[in-house]
This record gives structure tokens, sequence and C-alpha cells, in this order.
């Protein structure tokens, strides 16, 4: 059995082994692969797993052997799922192998806000407290979470780990979603979206991209929220208007913009949020820590192993 990963890099750089799928069949690995290498790289393939690379139904009706697609990721929508079940392939992700990850990060990014520690470590290392005349100094605001408002937009597996790390900080935690009020773990109280807008003092997003749910932080949503707030967005770049955001920063109508994710990535040269001062950006590394990379490889093999077996798990699409 022929098994290819079509651009392992990004997942596995070298630190991590792809050695078990050995044991299952034939492996051949690529760092990446560009659109136009797809077929020929695949052709004999009858399992292919890839993170980013578009398997479109160009692509699979020209791979006549490919019985099985690994998506290398939770979000799935690098694969035509409707032309893959026409083919009779089975596809499958790898859900929730990053939420500890991920919701770690969201607090990484709050408190770079509320306590600047890199801030203050970089001005430390340039001479500024050795030159200082008292036995301390600060020169930005700095803020106690403990009691303040932490709104979620979305409770999903990493919303909810948000939630339980924000209770344990002392804040008031409230949430925008489709679940019902009387559903909520204790502590978590549901409101409107406009309701949490309002009353949030950190926004963090949570939800899926959907057509819905498309820009819906966007110059009239920032209107309603505190100048005082802080937004966060570990979830979809195109969940935020980037060019809105990047307004109400420069405005002082947003305290703080803190993202894993743009709405274009690699972001372009022109992006106004990477040359704006309260806005903490990082290149979409939340789920990239070693143990949730770990994580993702482990059930990558265990959703192959089970397809190989006759009972696939982690299917998507059904």
């Amino acid at each position: 059995m022929q098994i290819v990963i079509l651009d392992s890099y990004t997942a596995n750089p070298g630190d991590l082994s792809w050695q078990a799928f050995n044991d299952i069949g034939e492996l051949t690995v690529y760092d990446s692969t560009q659109p136009e290498e797809i077929i020929e790289r695949a052709k004999h393939a009858e399992i292919v797993l890839t993170n980013k690379v578009c398997l479109r139904e160009q692509e699979i009706e020209q791979l006549p052997n490919l019985k099985y697609i690994g998506v290398l990721a939770t979000g799935y929508n690098v694969v035509d799922i409707d032309a893959a079940r026409q083919h009779g392939i089975v596809v499958t992700n790898v859900p929730a192998y990053s939420t500890e990850s991920v919701a770690q990060m969201v607090f990484a990014h709050l408190l770079t806000v509320t306590n600047r520690t890199e801030h203050y470590a970089r001005l430390n290392r340039e001479g500024k407290w050795t030159a200082c005349p008292e036995f301390c100094y600060w020169d930005t605001e700095l803020t106690e979470l403990a009691g303040k408002t932490f709104g979620i937009v979305g409770l999903g597996n990493i919303g909810n780990r948000v939630a339980t790390i924000a209770l344990a900080l002392g804040m008031k935690v409230v949430a925008y979603t489709s679940k019902s009020a009387d559903s909520l773990p204790l502590g978590i109280t549901k409101l409107t979206m406009e309701e949490l807008l309002t009353q949030s003092d950190v926004l963090s997003l949570h939800c899926p991209l959907t057509p819905e749910t498309h820009q819906l932080i966007n110059r009239q949503t920032l209107q309603k929220m505190k100048p005082t707030a802080i937004l966060i967005n570990t979830g979809r770049g195109p969940l935020v208007n980037d060019q809105d955001v990047a307004a109400a920063l420069s405005e002082h109508r947003l305290r703080a913009y803190c993202a894993d994710v743009l709405s274009e990535e690699p972001p372009r040269t022109d992006n106004p949020l990477l040359k704006c001062e309260n806005a903490f950006i990082t290149p979409h590394i939340a789920w990239a820590t070693k143990e949730a990379r770990t994580r993702l490889i482990d059930v990558a093999i265990s959703n192959v192993i089970a397809f190989i077996e006759g009972n696939p798990m982690n299917v998507v699409g059904k």
C-alpha cells in the first residue's frame, strides 16, 4: 500500500517521526507540494495525507488509485468532500488535538497586553532598570484580570477550555453560543451577541468560519465594544475585518488586538495590522506546540490503521 504525505514540513519540520506509517505501507514524504505536482506525486497512492495542499475535484478524478485522504488538521476545507464521496474516497481529520495549546496561546496573548513582560525584559536588556533611580518602574498600563468580564464567541472544545482558565483567573465568563443556557457549564452566562460586545473587557473568538460569521467583527460591531476592550482571535482570520480593527486601534476605540490568524496568510505587506502598535500578531502557531503536533501525528496514524481495518474513524462529510 502506497502512502504519500504531500506537505509534511509544517506539522513535522524534523523534530518528530513519520516512522509508524512505514510499518503500514510504502511511505513517501514531501516537505511541500505545489498544485501542479500533486498528480505526479500521488498518482500511485492509495492513501494521501495533506495539511494545506488542496485536493479538489480536478485532482481527485485524476487519482484512480486513491482510497483515503487524511487531513493533518481539524479543518478539512482543503478537500472537496463531495468529489471524494462521489469517488468512494474516505476523508478523515484530526479533531481536538490542539485544544490545550490554543487555549494556552489565548492567555499568552492576553497576558502580553496586561503585563507586557516582553516589553520590560527588552528594556532591561537595554539597561533601563539598572539606570532607574527607584527600585522599580513601569511605563505601560498594568491590568489585573480578576473581576473582569471575559466574553467568548463559540463554546466548542477550545472555547470551553478557555472559559475554564478564565474562571480560574477569577474572571466573569459570558458567552455567545448556540447551546441552551441551562446546558452551559457552571460559571458561564449566555448572552446575546450585542450584550457580549457591550459587556466584555476581553472578547475571544472561537466560532467556526461560516457565511454568517465571516467578518463578524467589523466597524459596526467594534463600535459597540468598550474602548478599553481587548479582542483576541485564535480562530479564523476572516472572522474579523483587518482594516476595521486597525482603524479602531489607531483611533483608540479598542485597547488591543491579539491574533494568531489573519484574513490572508501569509499576510500581504500592506496589511495595516502589521504596523499597529497595539496589535499583537503571532504567525498561526497556537496549534504548533510539540505536544499538540505529536498528538496530531498519533491520531493521523490511528485514523489510517482504523481505515485499513475497515472501521474508519474521524470521518468527515458522511
